[in-house]
């Protein structure tokens, strides 16, 4: 079992650091923008009956959801341009 230098440990800190930022960033921007959009359509007046008001939650958390999916290989590019940007011996 070979073992990691403190270099390689760094190195790997420091991409799961930038992956957590670059996922926080793209959840914040996810959210806010889903929500301007809902307010700005006002979803919530097609909620009228117990079916509608049912449904608008998985509506509303599809719409995230794809706001969110959508920023997966941007934040792939930028962790794997600074992954290479690191020194790794």
């Amino acid at each position: 079992m070979s073992q990691f230098s403190s270099i390689e440990i760094a190195n790997w800190l420091a991409i799961y650091l930038a992956t957590g930022l670059c996922c926080l960033i793209a959840l914040a921007l996810s959210v806010t923008v889903a929500l301007h959009d809902s307010v700005r359509e006002r979803v919530w007046s097609q909620v009228r009956d117990m079916r509608s008001a049912l449904l608008f939650v998985p509506k509303l958390w599809w719409r995230w959801q794809k706001l969110y999916l959508l920023s997966t290989p941007v934040t792939l590019g930028i962790v794997f341009y600074f992954a290479a940007s690191l020194r790794w011996s």
